[in-house]
């Protein structure tokens, strides 16, 4: 089971790698600080804004519903 932070840093890493981005790319089309990026992704912050995953999604240029909708989301999959 992954906790959501966790699930979060892999659902980055995977659209990372699926639209060939780096994360200072990320960072400059979503409008998060890359510390903020690379923080979430060494799982450093304890809760993740919904705000800032709504900014993460627009910077992969999909919608936050698209973002979500992984098997990494799934409750069942989830520790919380």
């Amino acid at each position: 089971m992954n906790t959501v932070n966790h699930a979060l840093a892999l659902r980055i890493e995977e659209l990372l790698n699926e639209k060939n981005l780096t994360r200072y790319k990320l960072a400059m089309e979503s409008g998060v600080p890359h510390s903020t990026i690379k923080n979430i992704m060494h799982e450093t912050v304890k809760d993740n804004l919904l705000s800032t995953t709504i900014l993460i999604a627009n910077g992969f240029g999909i919608s936050v519903s698209e973002f979500l909708d992984s098997p990494l989301f799934d409750e069942a999959n989830l520790s919380i």
